[in-house]
Order: structure tokens, then sequence, then C-alpha cells
């Protein structure tokens, strides 16, 4: 098989969403990376998500959905989950909610947890996707499992080009990295995995407390996931990551950031989200060039910096 590239335009989402009613997973881009999607109500779909990505099962995916009817369908929300879905949604902020029991999305979904990750996106090709099909889809970065996140159409073509039926093209994403994922309670917020939400946004705007975060070396510790994105070796290069460089070593791509020189740098004037928008793509081709290994800058950890340390951190692991 050999994967089709289309643009995203009407004859592009009906096409995709026939396949996807056909129970095939297609690649979609979303603000944040590209999706792996397919119907989440329907276990040989998903199942073929988790077959394409080479995933193991015991890592949940996340549910997108077009509206709060859809994801009320799907999930209890607590009066904390309907603050951050009003301040957050649409938008790249993942929920971690209890599952309902008389709900339509298949167990290999949640991975045997009796939670589901759930978002509404705010990218127009996703949500036109999800509206044209009339089905929740389950969507994980669209790359091998453990490999570096997709926010290209040609990123995808790269991993899974000969293992799915179609990409469809909207250019490069805007976040550039994966959602924030939280799990909401009485006593606060947690923070699961780190992403474009950062901990200052979600008190600001939702008046609640953060009280916690849980790294994926602490999930893997612990013994269990609670939701995707929490593996220790993760976005990863083939070439061995060196972090906080101040310059390259002998045979090594160096991604920069702030005012220093640089085979690519994330944000010349240091912005981190800029940055992060750029991480991904650096990887990409730091993987793709000559060189023997990768160097990576230090980045301020703070902000989205956490987001992007956390990406980092999981990439260097061998």
């Amino acid at each position: 098989m050999s994967a089709r590239c289309l643009p995203f335009d009407d004859d592009g989402v009906a096409e995709a969403a026939r396949l996807i009613r056909a129970g095939e997973p297609v690649a979609l881009p979303s603000e944040t990376v590209y999706g792996l999607a397919a119907d989440a109500t329907d276990a040989r779909a998903v199942a073929a998500i988790y077959a394409a990505k080479g995933r193991p099962s015991f890592n949940p995916l996340i549910v997108h959905v077009a509206d709060r009817a859809m994801a009320e369908t799907i999930a209890d929300f607590s009066a904390e989950a309907r603050r951050l879905a009003d301040a957050f949604w649409p938008g790249p902020l993942t929920l971690v909610l209890p599952r309902r029991s008389d709900g339509p999305v298949c167990d290999l979904v949640a991975a045997g947890l009796s939670t589901i990750a759930i978002r509404m996106p705010s990218h127009p090709a996703m949500l036109a996707v999800i509206r044209a099909s009339g089905r929740p889809l389950a969507a994980p970065s669209a790359n091998r499992s453990g490999a570096i996140s997709p926010t290209r159409a040609q990123h995808v073509l790269v991993s899974l080009g000969d293992r799915i039926a179609l990409v469809l093209d909207a250019g490069p994403t805007v976040a550039g990295i994966e959602s924030t994922i939280v799990a909401p309670g009485a006593s606060g917020i947690r923070i699961l995995r780190p992403g474009p939400v950062t901990a200052a946004q979600l008190e600001a705007l939702s008046g609640l407390t953060v009280v916690g975060a849980v790294t994926g070396t602490e999930a893997g510790a612990g013994g269990g996931i609670e939701s995707p994105g929490q593996l220790a070796s993760h976005y990863c290069p083939d070439k061995p990551v060196r972090l906080a460089a101040e310059r390259a070593e002998a045979d090594e791509y160096l991604i920069g950031f702030g005012a220093m020189a640089a085979d690519f740098n994330l944000s010349p004037a240091g912005d981190l989200v800029e940055a992060a928008a750029h991480l991904f793509a650096a990887l990409h081709e730091a993987d793709a060039s000559p060189a023997r290994a990768i160097a990576v800058a230090a980045i301020p950890h703070e902000g989205i910096g956490i987001a992007i340390n956390d990406r980092l951190a999981r990439a260097a692991v061998r």
C-alpha cells in the first residue's frame, strides 16, 4: 500500500470520511501534530491504528470530538472538567475523565483503563472529518510508535506511507507539540503530560489549582500508564541525542535556541512558542542529516519550555 496525499479541501475531507466509515485509519492534521485517525467506536479500526504504528496496546489513545455533546456521550464530566472545557476547548487540552459505561467508544481505545482521554481540537481539517464521518476519532500521532512526531504531511509519508491509505495535507501544524493532558479532580488539576497549555494558563483561565505533574519516568516506575504520552522513551530519532549543548562536537547536528549559530535554530529570538512549533521539524531534519548524532541547546524550563524539555528528555532516552 502507498498512501495518497490529498489537500485539505471538500474532496479530501469527503475521501477521509469515507475511509474512516469503512474502518480504515487516515492521517489528519490537527493544531498540534498530524494524527492517525480512525473510528473510535470500531475495535477493528482502532486495532488498525495500533498495527500501523507498532504501538503497544497498553498505551491508550486520545479520542477527538467535534463538540461537547459528542464528548458527553463518551465521558462523565465533573464540574472541574466542565470549567476546563469551557476555558480551553476547542484547543490543545486533553481531559482524562471517567469513561461512561454506556458510551460508544470501544474498549481498545482505553487500553483497559476506567478513564478515557478526550479533547476537542481546533484545527478545521480534523473537525471537518469528525463531522463528515459522524464518528469520534481515536488519533495518536501519525508516526511509528516511539519515533519523532509529524508536523508536516511529508513526515507522515516517510514514517507510515506504506502502511496507510491517505494523508490529508493542510501544511505545517501550528503548535508543533502534542496536547497538554490533565486529570481534573476536586482538589485541583494534575498534569499528566505537559504541552501547549501551560500550568499558569490552566490556573489563570479555569480558576483551578495545578496540584501536581506526572512524568513518563514516574509513570513507568509506578508500574502503570494513566494516559497517552507517558512512556519514558518516546519521540526518538534514530540517532543519539545530547541535551544542553553549548556547541556541536565532532559529527553532531546542532539544534540551537536563542542567539547562537546552529544547523537549525528553533528560535533565534528566544521565543519558546516559536521553538515548540519548530521542535519536531528540527529533529526530523537532524535525523535525516549525515551527522552521526544530534546536539540540542538548553531550553529555558518555564512556560511551554517545560513541554519542550519533556519531549527532548524522552527523545534522549536510549
